[in-house]
């Protein structure tokens, strides 16, 4: 019984090693950044902007704030994927100049700093 045990670990063991010397090696090797970018296709985000941005409204909006539209333009072209996914998940919710929003936040950091005892801005209040 022994002797039979052993013959068929020997065999699977001598199977096991000749099977796995046929299989390929796998080949790695390092891909710089430009290669896999451009392998990825976001021109579907980048279109998706595109359209966003050529809406009148907010073609006004940028000449209103002083911006140009041909410089929207080549910021959009000029995006990296990460920012492309970025703008696309939070387009319908990002503001257009909300510059009484970010007052009003850096004013309440500075009122809880203040309060904590980090800063010491507000001394005459």
């Amino acid at each position: 019984m022994q002797r039979a045990t052993i013959f068929f670990i020997y065999t699977f063991l001598a199977v096991f090693i000749t099977c796995s010397s046929m299989l390929p090696a796998a080949q790695a090797k390092i891909i710089g950044t430009e290669s896999y970018l451009a392998g990825q296709s976001y021109s579907a985000e980048r279109e998706q902007i595109q359209a966003f941005v050529n809406q009148e409204s907010v073609r006004a909006q940028f000449i209103e704030l002083g911006v140009e539209p041909a410089d929207v333009d080549a910021r959009i072209a000029h995006m990296t994927p990460e920012e492309l996914l970025q703008v696309q998940r939070h387009i319908a919710d990002l503001p257009a100049g909300g510059m009484l929003e970010i007052i009003g936040a850096v004013f309440l950091v500075l009122l809880i700093l203040e309060l904590v005892g980090v800063t010491n801005i507000f001394n005459k209040i």
